[in-house]
């Protein structure tokens, strides 16, 4: 069992920047990937960024690429998405995930294929 907490999120001016964190506890050593999805009212949830826990490739959506950052620091088990230049259609509730599967480049953005989920944290981005 994984468990997997968000923190972060909150309320920024269009531009600004914010930067999320999801530590993770349990059984780590089975995640294969970790990746943050998004899920703003009336949509469906969708694919932001993720990272292979070993090695560190990352994979990212085409929206957020060049603004957005993922990482990770092995030694606190944690996941961070660094997010600059936001815009008011970045606000979303942001959520981290785990799965201990393959994946390589769109496959790992695939919310179905995430086995474990935090609890999400909103973030709000005004113009």
């Amino acid at each position: 069992q994984v468990q997997l907490v968000e923190s972060g999120g909150g309320l920024v001016q269009a531009g600004g920047s914010l930067r999320l964190s999801c530590a993770a506890s349990g059984r780590t050593f089975s995640a294969y990937a970790m990746g943050w999805f998004r899920q703003a009212p009336g949509k469906e949830r969708e694919f932001v960024a993720a990272i292979r826990w070993s090695g560190g490739s990352t994979y990212y959506a085409d929206s957020v690429k060049g603004r957005f950052t993922i990482s990770r620091d092995s030694a606190k088990i944690t996941v961070y998405l660094q997010m600059n230049s936001l815009k008011p259609e970045d606000t979303a509730v942001y959520y981290c995930a785990a799965r201990t599967g393959y994946c390589s480049g769109a496959g790992c953005g695939d919310p179905y294929s995430y086995k474990y989920w935090g609890q999400g944290t909103q973030v709000t981005v005004s113009s």
